[in-house]
């Protein structure tokens, strides 16, 4: 499953952000995504990709959704 698929998928149906606003290059601040938002949608990806959770140096950085799913990514290299 895409990343990008799954964050929309969440954002949307938990927070009701419409999911056509939601690209690599938006930044995580514009979207109201707050550290209790974040780690649910972590917990999300734990779910649905089976990638363990990032460290807290590993997120402290983070400015985009593109950032985010780079991180995801790595995560999921990782696994295999």
């Amino acid at each position: 499953m895409d990343a990008l698929l799954i964050i929309r998928q969440f954002l949307s149906e938990q927070y009701g952000i419409a999911p056509e606003t939601i690209t690599p290059e938006t930044p995580l601040d514009k979207l109201g995504i707050d550290s209790l938002m974040f780690f649910e949608l972590v917990f999300e990806f734990e779910g649905k990709l089976g990638v363990r959770s990032p460290k807290n140096e590993e997120i402290a950085d983070l400015k985009t959704i593109g950032e985010l799913i780079a991180l995801i990514d790595n995560l999921r290299l990782e696994k295999t």
